[in-house]
């Protein structure tokens, strides 16, 4: 397998979560900058998300009409100009629109990455390749917060943003030199009315649902923005059904091994979004911690899921895509449903295993997931199941943020008093219960789903082939 490739997709994996967990540690030195309340200035972080959920949809058409590679360099530079933008920032709205420009930078490189990955691989590789992958980008949850913090201490905030510029050019150089060149395939025009609908649909879910649950603007602005949303959603459906290209082919529900990875991915991400939204909440508010305690505690989660990425490969080959993600639901449930039982007397490196093990089991789904989403897909249909996967993940971490968030809201206002400890272990719990439906989905799934990827049975079916 050709390991640059994969590694060199990765620079674009890295620069956006080592972003995202770098601007929440200085989110309250930029506030304070700006003039304004943290809370005001969350405004930039949905900002970057409805940018993601506008331009995702179009990302495959574009790499197909224009070429992967060619996208994938000018997404990165994209980047980079938003993030010099975010640096030099004057005022809140200044803010907002370069995290928005940001994000569109974000919306074409991390799925038009993806596509090159998927074009450039053999099926039997792809499992290595996709692990290979997202390693750089589990990084950035490792260094993001200390090195945001050390910055910002030490610094100031615009250089959180600067650091993007030479990182990014080194990924445009790279993929220049090794990347190979990928013959831009013909499409039928843009559907420019599929665009505005899913647009609306996507941008109103996650803005709407974002705003409800931080909540910076009135809630009546969240649940005109989601209705919104929700109705230009059943728009957009109609509306696929009827054109001959929609920019979002439904159609590719119809194979069932991405069905069950698409529908079985959305329901176990919605927790995936509400644990990193709920646990640093829990660790300060319920039990006194500052900041900097809780980050050296909750790390410890994506060094668990950094490790999954070394013995993915050898664990599919040996339970196959079924059994693996079913054992990882099941566990990451219960690693979740633990937390709902964790005090300020628990010892911290009981926390700090726990989250270990589930930040271990999660990745374990999602490397899964992500794999066998492709396991059945032609190169025709790449460009229309990396769309349709990036927006589905999306929008589901959106919901696991706004799920937790009306969850704890509703825990106080039924007590009547402010957030406590109580409110938290009831949202965990609740959410470990709804992460268990991921498995519904999966008890549909062939046993042998995947298998030529996976390489699961192969062996057993080469001893029969020889006797």
């Amino acid at each position: 397998m050709n390991r640059v490739v994969p590694l060199i997709l990765a620079v674009a994996f890295f620069m956006e979560q080592m972003d995202s967990t770098v601007i929440a540690t200085a989110l309250p030195a930029i506030a304070a900058d700006l003039g304004v309340g943290p809370i005001t200035l969350k405004l930039a972080l949905t900002s970057y998300m409805v940018a993601l959920a506008i331009f995702i949809p179009i990302s495959g058409w574009m790499a197909d009409r224009f070429g992967a590679k060619k996208i994938f360099r000018i997404a990165i530079l994209v980047f980079v100009i938003g993030s010099v933008l975010c640096a030099v920032s004057a005022s809140v709205p200044a803010f907002v629109m370069s995290r928005f420009l940001q994000g569109m930078g974000g919306a074409m490189m991390v799925p038009v990455g993806r596509l090159v990955l998927l074009r450039t691989t053999k099926r039997s590789d792809l499992v290595s390749a996709m692990a290979l992958l997202t390693i750089p980008g589990l990084i950035g949850p490792l260094s993001g917060p200390p090195i945001g913090g050390f910055i910002t201490t030490f610094f100031s905030w615009h250089w959180i943003f600067l650091i993007n510029v030479p990182i990014g050019f080194l990924g445009i150089w790279l993929s220049t030199i090794y990347l190979p060149d990928i013959e831009p395939i013909k499409t039928a025009p843009i559907d420019l009315v599929g665009f505005v609908y899913s647009a609306l649909a996507a941008s109103g879910i996650v803005f709407g649902l974002s705003v409800i649950s931080l909540p910076a603007l009135p809630p009546q602005a969240g649940i005109g923005a989601t209705l919104i949303g929700l109705i230009s959603c059943v728009l957009y459906v109609r509306h696929a059904r009827r054109h001959p290209a929609p920019l979002l082919d439904l159609t590719i529900f119809q194979n069932s091994t991405f069905r069950v990875s698409a529908i079985s991915g959305a329901v176990f991400r919605i927790a995936g979004g509400a644990i990193p939204f709920l646990m640093p909440l829990m660790l300060q508010i319920g039990f006194g911690m500052t900041p900097f305690e809780s980050g050296l505690i909750t790390f410890v989660g994506a060094i668990g899921a950094l490790t999954t990425k070394f013995l993915a490969t050898r664990v599919l080959a040996a339970f196959g895509f079924r059994n693996t993600m079913m054992l990882a639901v099941v566990a990451g449930s219960l690693t979740t449903l633990a937390n709902a039982v964790f005090t300020p007397e628990t010892p911290h490196l009981l926390i700090m295993g726990s989250l270990l093990v589930a930040g271990f089991c999660r990745s374990f789904f999602f490397t899964s997931a992500n794999a066998l989403a492709y396991a059945d897909i032609d190169d025709q249909q790449a460009s229309l199941a990396t769309s349709m996967s990036s927006v589905l993940q999306q929008i589901s971490l959106a919901l696991g943020v706004a799920v937790a968030a009306a969850i704890l809201e509703a825990s106080t206002v039924l007590r009547g008093s402010h957030l406590e400890l109580g409110d938290f272990h009831i949202a965990f719990a609740l959410v470990a219960g709804f992460s268990l439906f991921a498995i519904v989905p999966l008890l549909t799934l062939a046993r042998d789903a995947g298998a030529a990827m996976s390489g699961h049975g192969r062996n057993a079916a080469e001893d029969v082939d020889v006797k």
